[in-house]
C-alpha cells in the first residue's frame, strides 16, 4: 500500500495533519489535496478535537503546486487546449482556503521549513502560524507567470498592508521567517531546537480554551473588515448573545470568581 500523503495524529485534544512528500518539499498534488480535505473534514466532525495542527515532514512545509500533477503541468502539444489553472484552483484551491476559514476549531500552521506558493497561503490561511527560524514564505506565483492563489490576494494586503503585499506578490523574493514575523506576516518566529516544543504547547494551549469562542473571535476579525466601525460593533454584541449563554462563558466566570482554573467544553 503507498504512503499516506498526510499523516494524521493526535495527542489529547490536538489533531495534527502532517503533509508527507518531503522528497517534493510537501509540494501540492491531487491525492494530498484529496488526503487533507478529508483529514479537515475528520478533524471538524470530531467532537474530540480542539485544536488542529498542520505541518509538514522533513525540511520543507510545503512547497505550493507539484507543476508535475496531472491537472497542473502544462500541455506538451502547442496545437492542444492550454491546462486549466483556473479549473484546478477551483477544484482544490478554493475549497481548501474555505475550508480551513471555517473550521469549527483553532488551526496552527507550524511551518517548519520552506512554504511557496499555495503553501504559504494556505499557512498564512490558518489562525496561528508560527514558523521555525530556518523558515522562510516565497510567493513564487509571478515567476512562472501566475497570479497569487489560495486567498493570497485577501490575505496578504490585511496582514501587511497594501506596499507590502505588491512587493511580497510582484517579486517573488524570499522572506525569512524572522522577517516575516517583524512585519506581522505570521505570528511568530522560533528558533529551530525550540520550534517543536513552542507548537505542542501553543496547540495544547488552544485545545484547552473556550473553542466556541476562539472561532467566533476569528469569525469577528473576519467579518471586520467589510464592516464600517458601527457594524462591527453590533457583530460583537450578535456575537457576546450567543456566548453568553454558553456552558464555557458560565465555567469562565465561575472559575474566575472561585480563583480556580476552568475546563471548557463547549466546541
Amino acid at each position: 500500500m503507498d504512503e499516506a500523503v498526510v499523516i494524521i495524529e493526535q495527542q489529547g485534544g490536538v489533531r495534527m495533519l502532517t503533509l508527507n512528500r518531503p522528497q517534493a518539499l510537501n509540494s501540492f498534488t491531487a491525492a494530498m489535496h484529496a488526503e487533507l480535505m478529508a483529514g479537515l473534514d475528520a478533524a471538524a466532525a470530531a467532537d474530540d478535537v480542539r485544536c488542529v495542527v498542520i505541518t509538514g515532514a522533513g525540511r520543507g512545509f510545503c512547497a505550493g503546486q507539484d507543476l508535475g500533477d496531472p491537472g497542473a503541468a502544462p500541455n506538451p502539444d502547442p496545437h492542444g487546449p492550454p491546462t486549466d489553472i483556473g479549473a484546478l484552483i477551483e477544484r482544490f484551491y478554493t475549497p481548501l482556503a474555505l475550508r480551513l476559514a471555517s473550521m469549527p476549531v483553532p488551526v496552527l500552521a507550524a511551518v517548519n521549513g520552506v512554504a511557496a506558493g499555495a503553501g504559504a497561503n494556505m499557512a498564512l490561511g490558518c489562525d496561528i502560524v508560527v514558523a521555525s527560524r530556518n523558515a522562510s514564505f516565497i510567493q513564487a506565483f509571478t515567476k512562472i507567470g501566475l497570479v497569487t492563489d489560495c486567498g493570497g490576494s485577501w490575505l496578504l494586503p490585511r496582514l501587511v498592508g497594501r506596499a507590502r503585499a505588491l512587493g511580497l506578490a510582484m517579486l517573488g523574493d524570499k522572506l525569512p521567517a524572522e522577517e516575516a514575523e517583524r512585519i506581522g506576516l505570521i505570528w511568530k518566529c522560533v528558533d529551530e531546537a525550540a520550534f517543536r516544543s513552542e507548537v505542542d504547547a501553543i496547540a495544547a494551549r488552544l485545545a484547552a480554551m473556550p473553542t466556541k469562542a476562539l472561532v467566533a473571535t476569528r469569525r469577528a476579525i473576519d467579518a471586520a473588515q467589510h464592516l464600517d466601525f458601527e457594524g462591527a460593533l453590533g457583530n460583537e454584541a450578535s456575537l457576546q448573545t450567543t456566548l453568553g449563554s454558553s456552558h464555557d462563558y458560565l465555567e469562565g466566570v465561575a472559575a474566575f470568581m472561585a480563583k480556580r482554573a476552568p475546563t471548557f467544553k463547549d466546541r
